[in-house]
């Protein structure tokens, strides 16, 4: 049986399944082709796998609305080909997580049709009905309410109209859902990631949203409610504490208390959240490294009391983070193998999203028809309904648009850059001739080997698996900490710019760098001269 490593010495890498690999010729990922990469990801030296939703789903939103809990997604394969992806990356000593959609199901799941069948079907109330909508609306939609004619009644989305929020209230579907993820985790998957688990624990009476301060949805108010943390507590109580699965909870706009309250220990929630933090923060683009500082600072102080985090700057979600955070034009090689650095040395456990590894960049769209999330065409269409400044949205989901993120990953510099033999479902980025796998692997300088170096470094030191972090102050372009861990110190050292920068720091040999990605580092009588996106690592 495999046993995963302690959260401290793991690391994780996203695989977004349906632009990974493709087995089998029709232009989408699948699990046969994840199957088909084990070797590549057990060389880069990753612990554990989370793979992009694949249960059963009509992927209005891309199986982040699922149709079948205990079934596989028809353009992923099939049940036959996930037991033979578990046992092989678990031959290889890495796991598998599943990412589990409990917010909301599909529309087209037996639940919900069952459930707007009748107003005295059981399973009625395992959504949430009214007979009129509240105030609130949606991430994708403008109203979060939709009116069904069979009943007379009006159903919640959060999200898409076709992605209906599941009641936790009823004990019921409570039961339901505790039977489908003990199934899974007795199939023998390792690791469970809970999308959008901090909107589970919906107020009594769906009372209306009263404007707050800096919330931006109307529906806010019920983010990371307590109703929600005694489910989550109910759900370890009868199924997780069976088991020993990696958790992982999604719980957007959560303040750095209120996270805390997640994964303290003594709480039985999960073992490491995705809390979006350095998103949300209003100040964050003003000067990135200083921010950065302020980010980790504030959350290490709140999670390490007796908690664990997750560390990421890419995944499904956004858009590449060479792209939007590094310089991908003049300091493409320096500025993501400094951000590698950063991930990689952090307090928590760090999630490398595919292609992050060989600098892939953003996609390089250049109009609406080439997107394939259908909740940036609605974003787009609703702005030119409203007759706004639809030069200025298209710019703006060019560079942040989740489809950056999602387009194939980059094997070598044959047709389709190895990802498939037909034609992708999404089009392939810009660069991927020059920027892929076979261009990088096994080759001294590149990113690929530069992510293999400062893995293998994270999971062999243990400072920077279990040291304390410590802040050190430093010019407005340098964000640099020190992981202290049993009197030893290992310092940090990133220029997160594009322009020169020094650093002050006490006098080290040269044989005490870890890692750097310059050659050389430029010393002087006070410290270091960085260059454009230098990282280093003393101990």
């Amino acid at each position: 049986m495999f046993h995963h490593k302690p959260l401290e010495e793991m690391v994780v890498y996203q695989i977004y399944t349906r632009s990974f690999n493709d087995s089998n010729r029709d232009g989408i990922g699948d699990l046969a082709g994840v199957t088909e990469k084990l070797d590549y990801l057990s060389d880069l030296g990753v612990d554990m796998l989370w793979l992009s939703p694949f249960c059963s789903s009509p992927n209005d939103d891309m199986g982040y609305d699922i149709s079948d809990y205990q079934n596989i997604m028809t353009e992923m394969g099939t049940m036959e080909d996930l037991d033979t992806l578990l046992e092989e990356a678990h031959k290889r000593n890495m796991g598998i997580m599943m990412d589990l959609v409990l917010n909301h199901s599909s529309d087209e799941h037996s639940w919900f049709i069952e459930s707007r069948s009748s107003k005295d079907n059981p399973k009625r109330d395992w959504y949430i009905w009214a007979d009129e909508p509240n105030n609130w609306d949606s991430y994708f939609c403008p109203e979060a309410w939709e009116y069904d004619e069979k009943t007379g009644q009006y159903y919640c989305h959060i999200f898409g109209v076709k992605q209906p929020d599941l009641n936790w209230r009823s004990e019921s579907l409570r039961a339901e859902i505790h039977r489908m993820v003990e199934w899974w985790l007795e199939k023998g998957i390792d690791g469970i990631r809970f999308d959008a688990i901090h909107l589970i624990g919906r107020p009594e009476g769906n009372p209306d949203y009263v404007h707050a301060p800096g919330e931006s949805k109307r529906f806010c108010h019920f983010r990371n409610h307590e109703l929600g943390h005694q489910y989550l507590q109910e759900l370890s109580e009868k199924v997780m504490n069976k088991y020993d699965p990696v958790t992982v909870g999604e719980t957007g706009g959560s303040t750095p208390e209120g996270a805390r309250l997640y994964v303290d220990k003594s709480r039985n929630e999960f073992d490491m959240i995705f809390h979006l933090g350095f998103l949300e923060d209003d100040e964050f683009e003003d000067n990135p490294a200083q921010n950065y500082k302020k980010f980790y600072e504030k959350w290490y102080k709140q999670l390490s009391i007796d908690g664990w985090d997750a560390v990421f700057l890419g995944n499904h979600d956004l858009a590449r983070v060479v792209s939007v955070i590094g310089d991908d034009e003049k300091y493409w090689r320096e500025s993501a193998t400094c951000l590698a650095t950063m991930i990689l040395t952090q307090w928590g456990t760090p999630y490398i999203y595919q292609g992050d590894e060989i600098g892939m960049m953003n996609a390089g769209f250049t109009s609406l028809d080439q997107f394939r999330d259908p909740h940036t065409t609605i974003r787009y269409r609703v702005a030119e309904e409203k007759g706004e400044d639809t030069e200025a949205v298209m710019k703006d989901i060019i560079k942040w648009g989740r489809d950056n993120s999602r387009t194939p990953m980059q094997w070598d510099s044959t047709a389709n850059g190895g990802f498939s033999e037909a034609e992708p479902w999404i089009m392939m980025a810009r660069n991927w001739e020059h920027i892929n796998v076979e261009a990088q692997k096994g080759k001294a300088g590149t990113i690929h080997s530069y992510y293999k170096k400062m893995i293998a470094l994270r999971k062999g030191d243990r400072n920077l698996a279990y040291g304390t972090m410590e802040m050190v102050d430093s010019e407005a372009a340098v964000f640099a900490y020190n992981r202290v861990y049993e009197g030893r110190t290992v310092q940090v050292i990133l220029n997160l710019s594009s322009s020169p920068a020094a650093h002050r720091t006490a006098d080290f040999e040269d044989d005490q760098v870890l890692i750097s990605n310059y050659p050389s580092l430029r010393k002087n009588v006070s410290g270091l001269m960085l260059r454009p996106w230098e990282a280093v690592v003393i101990g």
